[in-house]
This record gives structure tokens, sequence and C-alpha cells, in this order.
């Protein structure tokens, strides 16, 4: 990869009133991406190692995309207009006729779900990482206070 794009990986899962937020980030800077409540289960089963009984809907494309030989290289973060983030999924397909990449337009949550479960980078445009807010302090402090309350509930 080039500098045009940083590496990323998630640094936590929050429920919201609304959905859940996951954050991403790096050393230098962490940003939020809010998404549905099933996708943010997603990803937190995935990151948690859960084994489903029967497969959800990021787990089928996984099964559909390895019948078809074609793997997930690396997903991209690539634009985000008026608190709305984009991604571009990058497959990398080899056959009998050559090897080609497809790039594939996606809602980043379900990039992120695929990535974690296929064992892929997670990347993000600079310009983009650029103009995200850093939510590292609260991330940071979220933390923590789940940490603290965590603890007072295991005292008798």
């Amino acid at each position: 990869m080039n500098n045009d794009v940083v590496a990323v990986s998630i640094k936590g899962v929050m429920p919201t009133a609304n959905g859940c937020a996951v954050f991403l980030g790096n050393d230098e800077k962490t940003f939020v991406i809010y998404v549905d409540h099933s996708v943010g289960n997603a990803i937190q089963m995935t990151l948690s190692g859960v084994k489903r009984e029967r497969p959800l809907t990021h787990d089928l494309i996984g099964s559909i995309l390895l019948g078809l030989g074609a793997q997930l290289d690396h997903i991209v973060v690539n634009d985000a207009r008026e608190g709305t983030f984009f991604a571009r999924i990058l497959l990398r397909m080899e056959n009998e006729l050559g090897k080609k990449i497809v790039e594939i337009d996606a809602r980043p949550s379900d990039s992120i779900v695929l990535a974690l479960q296929q064992k892929r980078m997670i990347f993000v445009a600079r310009p983009v990482f650029e103009a995200v807010e850093d939510m590292t302090e609260i991330l940071e402090r979220v933390l923590k206070q789940q940490a603290e309350e965590g603890e007072s509930e295991e005292e008798p």
C-alpha cells in the first residue's frame, strides 16, 4: 500500500441509543463510525470469536466468495460526506483466465465485518483519516468507565 491510505484496527464497539459506535484507529488517531445494531453485533461477535449455529448474512457472503474462488484482499473506508462514511471492498480472483482485482462499493459496517471474518486489513483513505475528529480520549474514558463499572459489579 502507499501513503494514500492508513491502516487501522477496531479499537472498540459500544452500544448507543440508535445502534453502535465502532471506534477505528491506530496509534495516531481514533475515530468513530455509527452503525445499526445488527451490524454492530456482528462486528462484536466476530471480534469475540463467537461461532453462530447458522450463518448470518456476512457468513453467507464469505462462503459465496470462497465458492467463487475469490478472496477479500482488503477494505478501504474511502470517503465521508455529511457524516456518512463510504467504503470499497477489494476482491482478488484468480482462475484459468488470469488474475483480476474487483472493487465493490459497500457500507463500511459490512466491509468491516467481512474484513474481520477473513482476517484482512482495514484501511482508511488519508484525506478521510485526516478530516475525522480524533476520539481517542473519549474512547479511553469510556473504556476506563466500563472497567470501573465491571470492578464494582464484582465486589460483594
